[in-house]
C-alpha cells in the first residue's frame, strides 16, 4: 500500500470512526443534533398512558407491563407518511406513523391493541395540531348533520380492568348465557385491522355485501366456544349464534375494551337537543380546517 493511499484512508477514518462505522457510533464522531444546535429547537416527547397497560402483549415483548410509552411530536417528516398514497392504499399508514414516533426500541405498533394504538394516534393529533377537533356530526334526535368542536384532550382513558387468561396473553373469557357456552376471544390489533379494512376494500370493488361488519370482525375476535376453535367451525356458529348471545359478546367486548372513549356532547342546531355522539375520525383529524 502506497503512502498516499495511507494518508486516504486515515482522512477517511478521521469522518466516519477509527473503525470505518459511520457518525453517530461509539467508536466514531458523535451525530449532532441539528434542529436543536443550530436551530434551537427541541422536538419534544411525551409520555402516553396504554389503556391495555401492557397486561396483553407476551412476556418477552418489550411491551408487556408497560403502562405509559414515549412518542416523539410529529414533524414535517410525519405529514410524508400521513400522504403517502402507497401506505394509505396498503392500509398501514397509521402503523408507519406511529413506529416513526414511538421512542421505544422494539415496539411494533401493528402487533398493538386497537385501544392503545387510538391512544397514540390521539396523543399525536394533540401534539402536531392541538387539540380542537372540528368535525361534522349526526344528531341523534333528528339526523340534522352540523359542524361541531370536540376537545380531544379531554377524552378518558378506558383502562382495562378484566384479566386474561393467562398473563401476557390477548385471550378473555365470558359464558354466553343463551347457548350456555363459555367463549373466548381477543380484543383487535393492528394486524387485525388491516385485515378487516382489505377485505372490505376487496368486497367493495367486486360488488359484494359489505354490511356484515358486525359478523366480520367477531370473526376476528371469537377463538373458541367450548372446545371448539376450528375456525370454520367458529364462522359457522357465529353466523347462526343466537342473537342474544351475538349482543351480549359483542356488548361486553365493546364494555371492556380498553382505548379511548371517542364520545362528546353535542347541542344541536336543528332541534336544540343535547346528545351523545361517537366522534368520527375524519380526515379533519390529522388535517384540521385552517383558521
Amino acid at each position: 500500500m502506497s503512502d498516499n493511499d495511507s494518508n486516504d484512508r486515515a482522512k477517511r477514518n478521521e469522518i466516519f470512526g477509527q473503525d470505518g462505522s459511520p457518525p453517530g457510533h461509539s467508536s466514531g464522531i458523535p451525530t449532532r443534533n441539528v434542529m436543536r444546535d443550530d436551530f434551537g429547537l427541541e422536538i419534544p416527547v411525551d409520555t402516553v398512558p396504554l389503556p391495555s397497560r401492557g397486561i396483553c402483549y407476551p412476556v418477552d415483548s418489550p411491551m408487556h407491563g408497560k403502562e405509559t410509552v414515549q412518542i416523539r411530536a410529529m414533524t414535517a417528516r410525519e405529514e410524508d407518511i400521513l400522504t403517502s398514497r402507497a401506505l394509505i392504499k396498503n392500509g398501514t399508514v397509521i402503523s408507519e406513523l406511529l413506529k416513526s414516533c414511538i421512542v421505544e426500541e422494539g415496539w411494533d405498533p401493528m402487533s398493538m391493541l386497537t385501544g392503545d394504538r387510538n391512544a397514540l394516534m390521539t396523543a399525536l393529533r394533540i401534539t402536531g395540531y392541538g387539540s380542537e377537533y372540528r368535525v361534522e356530526v349526526n344528531c341523534p334526535s333528528c339526523g340534522e348533520r352540523s359542524k361541531q368542536d370536540f376537545d380531544l384532550a379531554q377524552l378518558p382513558v378506558k383502562r382495562l380492568e378484566v384479566e386474561p387468561v393467562a398473563i401476557g396473553s390477548n385471550l378473555f373469557e365470558v359464558d354466553l348465557p343463551v347457548t350456555k357456552k363459555k367463549a373466548r376471544f381477543r380484543f383487535l390489533d393492528g394486524n387485525a385491522e388491516q385485515e378487516i379494512s382489505t377485505i372490505s376494500e376487496r368486497r367493495k370493488k367486486s360488488g359484494q355485501r359489505t354490511d356484515n361488519l358486525v359478523t366480520t370482525r367477531l370473526q376476528y375476535s371469537l377463538v373458541q366456544v367450548g372446545n371448539i376453535t376450528d375456525k370454520s367451525k367458529l364462522n359457522f356458529f357465529i353466523k347462526n349464534m343466537p342473537a342474544k348471545d351475538s349482543l351480549f359478546l359483542r356488548r361486553f367486548i365493546d364494555k371492556n375494551e380498553p382505548g379511548i372513549e371517542m364520545k362528546g356532547w353535542v347541542d344541536c342546531p336543528g332541534c336544540f337537543e343535547t346528545s351523545e355522539v361517537k366522534m368520527p375520525l375524519g380526515a379533519s383529524f390529522f388535517w384540521p380546517e385552517a383558521d
